[in-house]
């Protein structure tokens, strides 16, 4: 920085006094130093623009993201809502089914007892009407062999009037 400043004083002196710079290497400094100052000046603008443009570009992206984010979060939520109430749903048809399958079972245990019970006291009126049947067979049975073994022994020692006699008596209580 020590030389720019000696080289600069060194110009200005000379344009000062009136004469030119007559050393080549302060000539090509004095040269270098206003091209750099030129372009500096020229382009640092542009280069000042284009910065300012990459800089708006990044705010816009950086923005965007931001928006992006915002968006995806409440999509988020709307998503842990959508969840929640959907949980609350199956916990609730969970808790009906179950509570359907209770009353189907216990419907269908009732039924079952309601069928047994049924099926047990027609099968008892059936073993009754059997049993009466039965009874009254082995009894028209018994009755009939009593009546032949009693015609049987009294056909030689009974007069016919007398058999006669027997035999109604004996079908009357019968029929009773």
């Amino acid at each position: 920085m020590d030389l720019l400043n000696q080289t600069l004083n060194s110009f200005s002196t000379q344009i000062a006094e009136g004469g030119l710079i007559e050393d080549i290497f302060e000539a090509n400094l004095v040269n270098l130093i206003l091209l750099g100052g030129g372009l500096f000046y020229l382009l640092s603008g542009a280069l000042s623009e284009s910065l300012s443009e990459r800089q708006q570009k990044i705010l816009g992206a950086i923005q965007e993201s931001e928006e992006r984010l915002q968006e995806a979060t409440k999509r988020l939520t709307e998503s842990e809502n959508q969840l929640a109430q959907a949980q609350m749903v199956i916990d609730t048809i969970q808790k009906d089914a179950e509570q359907t399958a209770s009353q189907v079972k216990s419907s269908i245990l009732t039924d079952g007892k309601t069928e047994i019970e049924r099926l047990t006291s027609t099968a008892k009126a059936q073993i009754g009407t059997i049993e009466a049947k039965v009874r009254k067979q082995i009894s028209d049975y018994v009755a009939s062999l009593a009546l032949a073994r009693i015609t049987a022994q009294l056909e030689g020692k009974l007069n016919s009037s007398l058999q006669r006699q027997i035999i109604d008596r004996n079908i009357s209580k019968l029929v009773e």
